[in-house]
């Protein structure tokens, strides 16, 4: 799965010559947990009903699950009055896992703890091998592009954008329970949950969105809509996945005149989550409520 370490690991070893020797990788270190209870979790529909399959772990002393076939909302709301504008928290991992801790439960409490309701949308991934040490084993391989028995899609599956979608909808139809407008709903996504974002955000029902918040996302150019959401960017220049540039995504709003914040930190690297201490991309997030307190003007309700 996705975080600074193992995403550093696969950018070096994409560089390998082709005719050089296949690098030896290292294996990650995975401890099976009882899947966590999630208070107020909401099932999101699914076309099929598949088995339950998820697999919770703890690396590197952060929360992942992977293999979810069973997608689900869950609300993490302020204490008391707070805002109408929701956010739909989106972790990433590749597609391959979610990063559990580091990019959902963290950021919803923070937004809660400052007044935004958030839902975590724990959404479908990509099937990965049962047994956890042959994904151990293979996981930094196929981050890294080399043979493994799965690998990284090249653009958000089918089944987490109908996930993004129904999360949506749920939120539309069910406003008045939240205290929020329904018409003031946001997507933030961190990398693979930032693809989500994007593609929400470009897709059919674009126009569903008050904002989208795409968090270290995959940067290359897309076609926007004529309905697209304001965008709000974040990603650091040491990134080793997308700091470098060209940041196409960024461009294509801007050209196409749609509303556009990008923060490009000096460093911060890949997986951030809510900001390292010490790094330039600490405090992002109070830079996210300016922005929103710019472009959704603060409007309170209650409990």
């Amino acid at each position: 799965m996705k975080n600074a370490f193992l995403l550093g690991i696969a950018a070096c070893a994409l560089t390998v010559p082709a005719a050089a020797q296949e690098p030896e990788y290292p294996v990650m270190e995975s401890t099976i947990i009882a899947p966590p209870v999630m208070q107020g979790e909401i099932a999101m529909p699914v076309s099929d009903q598949a088995k339950d399959r998820e697999i919770w772990t703890i690396s590197e002393g952060k929360t992942w699950v992977r293999n979810v076939t069973h997608p689900t909302l869950t609300p993490v709301l302020p204490v008391g009055t707070h805002r109408d504008t929701a956010v739909i928290v989106a972790p990433g991992g590749g597609f391959l896992g979610l990063s559990m801790q580091n990019e959902a439960w963290d950021i919803a409490r923070w937004l809660a703890n400052n007044g935004i309701p958030a839902f975590i949308l724990k959404y479908r991934t990509v099937p990965t091998p049962v047994d956890q040490a042959q994904f151990d084993r293979e996981i930094i391989p196929a981050m890294s592009g080399a043979k493994a028995s799965f690998a990284l899609p090249d653009d958000t599956p089918p089944e987490a954008l109908s996930d993004g979608e129904a999360a949506i909808a749920y939120l539309k139809a069910n406003a008045q329970t939240y205290g929020i407008d329904p018409d003031r709903i946001g997507f933030m996504g961190f990398s693979a949950g930032g693809m989500l974002a994007r593609s929400l955000a470009t897709g059919e029902d674009a126009g569903e969105l008050a904002f989208a918040a795409p968090i270290y996302p995959m940067m290359n150019s897309v076609d926007v809509p004529a309905d697209a959401p304001p965008l709000f960017v974040v990603l650091a220049a040491d990134d080793p996945l997308f700091g470098k540039g060209p940041h196409g995504l960024v461009d294509s709003w801007e050209a196409a005149g749609k509303s556009v914040e990008f923060h490009y930190f000096a460093n911060g690297g890949h997986g951030f989550g809510a900001g390292v201490k010490g790094t330039a991309a600490e405090g992002w997030l109070e830079q996210f409520v300016r922005w929103l307190d710019a472009t959704q003007p603060r409007v309170s309700s209650k409990d």
